[in-house]
């Protein structure tokens, strides 16, 4: 199980953060990941400069944004679910 999680706190909320899980989410459902990755959120993840803040597993992934996260989600997400 490759575990996601997506910071929700303060700044990463303005910048759209929930966006980002409900397209995480999209992703999931539409491939049959369901029981493959684990969406979490989160408060404050200490690294509010770098957009909004996330991992995988426990790497952590900077420049996170709305409009990436589909990006972001291949890129990251889905090399992470083949190996298992």
């Amino acid at each position: 199980m490759v575990t996601v999680t997506v910071c929700v706190g303060s700044s990463c909320h303005m910048k759209g953060s929930y966006q980002v899980i409900k397209t995480f989410q999209e992703i999931i459902k539409e491939r049959g990941l369901e029981d493959k990755v684990a969406l979490k959120a989160s408060f404050c993840m200490g690294r509010c400069l770098d957009g909004i803040s996330m991992q995988v597993d426990d790497e952590p992934i900077s420049h996170v944004g709305f409009a990436n996260a589909s990006d972001i989600f291949y890129q990251h997400v889905l090399p992470k679910v083949e190996e298992e």
